[in-house]
This record gives C-alpha cells, sequence and structure tokens, in this order.
C-alpha cells in the first residue's frame, strides 16, 4: 500500500467513525447539558486560537490554503486588484534588503512604496525590511497602516536589525562599538551605509534605500551600482553576490578611511573611491571593469539631485513612458523632496509612478487625502 492510498483508507475509515462519536456526544449533551455545553465551547474557542496562532506563522508556498477569507478581506483594502508581478517571475531568487537604522516605526508613503514597488517586480525573491526600531524580544508589528499593507504582499518579510549581530565577523564590528560614533553629526546616515555594505558582503542580493520606486526587477544588474551624477557614484542601490572582493575592499576602505563627519564621506564618496581605484581611472563613466559594473545615470538615478524638483511637475503619459525608457528603479531624493506636497491624484511625474508602480500604497495615499478634504468641508 502507498503512503497516498494509506492516507486515504485512514481518512475513509475516520470518516465511518463520526457519526459514533457524534452521537456519543450527543448522549453526554443530553444528560449533562450545562457542563457538556461548557466543555464544547471551551473547546471550540481553543481550537479557533490554535488555528488562528499557528495559521498567521505559515508559509503560504508551503501550505494548501485552507480558510483564508478573513486574510483577503484584511487584505483586499489595501490591494485593489490581484498583484500584477510585473510581466512574470524574477530570474533570481536573490533578497531584496531595506534597512531603517533609526527608532521609526512609522513608515511614510514613500517608504511603503518603495517596498511595494520592489515586491511586485519581485515576486520569487525575499524583500527583508529591517528595521532598528522593531524590538527583537516583541513577536508583532506596531499597529500602523503602512505595516498592515506591506503585511499582504506574501514575499515581504519585516524584521528587527540588530545591529552588533550584523557587523560581527566584519571589519566594521569595532567601529560600531565605539560610543562616540553616536554623537556624530551624520551616524544615522553613516549607520546606513554601513549596513548596506555589510548586507552585501554577508548574504549578496539587492540593496535598496527606502527612497526608491522600482519600475523593473533589477536582478540582472549584477555587480553593479549606478551613477548618480557626473565622476560620482551613489550606494543608494547596490547588486552584488555575496563575499564579492569590490564590497570587502568597500568595508576596509570605510574604517581605514573614516571620516563619519564630512556629509557623504561614507557614502557615494566611499564607492566613487574604491571603484577609481579598483579600474585604476580618474574619472568616472558607464563601464564594467574587473566584474564590476558603473550602470548610466538613466538606469537608477534618471532625475539629478540637482533637478529633484522635476518630480513634482506634470508629465504627459508619453513624455513619462520616453523618460523611463531605459529607466529600472527612480530615486526621489527623500532628503531633498520629503517636505513637497504631492497633489493626489495629479499628473504629477511622482504621482503616477505612485499610481503605477505601487497601487496599493496609492490607494492608501487617495483615501487619506479624500478625508482630508472631507475634514476641510
Amino acid at each position: 500500500m502507498t503512503a497516498a492510498s494509506g492516507e486515504q483508507a485512514l481518512a475513509g475509515e475516520r470518516k465511518l467513525r463520526m457519526p459514533s462519536c457524534l452521537l456519543k456526544l450527543t448522549r453526554v449533551v443530553l444528560s449533562h447539558k450545562p457542563f457538556a455545553l461548557f466543555i464544547i465551547i471551551v473547546v471550540f474557542v481553543s481550537f479557533a486560537y490554535h488555528k488562528l496562532y499557528w495559521g498567521i506563522g505559515e508559509d503560504p508556498k508551503s501550505s494548501v490554503p485552507t480558510s483564508s477569507l478573513s486574510a483577503e478581506r484584511s487584505c483586499a483594502h489595501y490591494v485593489p486588484s490581484p498583484l500584477d508581478m510585473a510581466g512574470g517571475p524574477s530570474p533570481s531568487t536573490g533578497n531584496v534588503f531595506f534597512v531603517e537604522t533609526s527608532e521609526q516605526t512609522a513608515p511614510s508613503y514613500l517608504f511603503s512604496c518603495s517596498v511595494e514597488s520592489a515586491a511586485r517586480t519581485h515576486p520569487a525573491s525575499r524583500v527583508v525590511v529591517l528595521m532598528k526600531g522593531l524590538a527583537k524580544e516583541n513577536g508583532s508589528l506596531p499597529k500602523h497602516w503602512a505595516f498592515s499593507l506591506l503585511s499582504c504582499l506574501p514575499n515581504v518579510e519585516i524584521l528587527p536589525l540588530d545591529l552588533t549581530e550584523l557587523f560581527s565577523g566584519t571589519p566594521l564590528a569595532q567601529w560600531f562599538l565605539q560610543p562616540q560614533r553616536q554623537k556624530e553629526p551624520h551616524f544615522l546616515h553613516v549607520l546606513s551605509d554601513a549596513c548596506r555594505i555589510v548586507l552585501m558582503w554577508k548574504f549578496g542580493g539587492i540593496y535598496l534605500d527606502t527612497d526608491f520606486i522600482v519600475l523593473k526587477n533589477l536582478q540582472n544588474l549584477t555587480n553593479a551600482l549606478g551613477i548618480q551624477c557626473y565622476d560620482e557614484l551613489n550606494g543608494a542601490f547596490l547588486s552584488f553576490e555575496a563575499k564579492h572582493k569590490f564590497i570587502e575592499i568597500c568595508m576596509q576602505d570605510f574604517v581605514q578611511n573614516y571620516k563619519g563627519w564630512a556629509w557623504g564621506h561614507q557614502g557615494p564618496g566611499l564607492v566613487t573611491r574604491v571603484f577609481k581605484k579598483w579600474c585604476s581611472i580618474r574619472t568616472i563613466k558607464s563601464m564594467s571593469c574587473k566584474g564590476v559594473s558603473a550602470l548610466a545615470q538613466e538606469v537608477v538615478y534618471p532625475i539629478p539631485w540637482q533637478n529633484w524638483k522635476k518630480l513634482f511637475g506634470a508629465v504627459s503619459a508619453m513624455e513619462l513612458q520616453k523618460l523611463l525608457k531605459n529607466t529600472y528603479a527612480v530615486h526621489i531624493w527623500n532628503k531633498l523632496s520629503h517636505g513637497t506636497k504631492l497633489e493626489i491624484p495629479s499628473q504629477a511625474l511622482l504621482a503616477q509612478l505612485y499610481s503605477q508602480f505601487c497601487p496599493a500604497t496609492y490607494t492608501k495615499m487617495k483615501q487619506d487625502s479624500e478625508e482630508l478634504s472631507r475634514r476641510a468641508v
């Protein structure tokens, strides 16, 4: 007898036994009505709690859905239509990383859009969001619309960021343990610079800042980073294999040439310095050298930081298509743009990016905008 036929026989045997069980239960209820009813209620509640608790932790890919209506209803508000996974599965299953190094646990619209757009364009990848503000001993996420929304995306994981553990075994371990570091003016930004290169060294995959909107799958851009302006790279996007020599040199340079008080020295300045040494060049241009690529500006930084206001200007659908023809992701330059009001809905470039590439976040933005308008009346 095969395992399958054995399971079928056991299932059939259970079905045959069921009526006698129900008969015995009925007799007990009739003879001891109050006590039996109490026992039945307790058993039912315990069973329901057990299913709910363990059902939350199940991997949706590893089990056949049985009763997911409640989850679907709770997610329907955030995901207005079936997930459009941007033209099919990704060619690789490498991780996509986001990092929040502050104690912030109330993600913005842009943060949510960054993660959502990455999840939609990388359906076969784990999209891992590491947040320092999430206490490691606390097993639940804070109550916030963004966590509810992102939890509806099956490949998104939101986890605590343990910095000591992350930096262990790397040249940055001792650097991080020095208490004076936290008093530096740009420490949170420098800490983010440190996290991304260590993540690439230890795990490989893709790193993105939380102010990107992802338009296409990035997995074919391997061992690469982008040119942000003339003669300067930026590490807001990184894609590397684990234990890559280029990233090892970046970690060494981070410590040996440390100037955390100088804005950008540990970020764009670092990857630019290392790439020039790596390739023995004086000026950076779109090129590939010793297996590492410096991508053209239009690939991930199509809007230069000097022109960030262009994100809030109206563009036609044709202009948008032309602008983004060769673009994989758009950096929004949140440090510069975060205080600018964005009309929703509108023909602004940024509004159209939200609408197309993170529709669930965009729906939430519209709802909030409409609610504010009603309150203002």
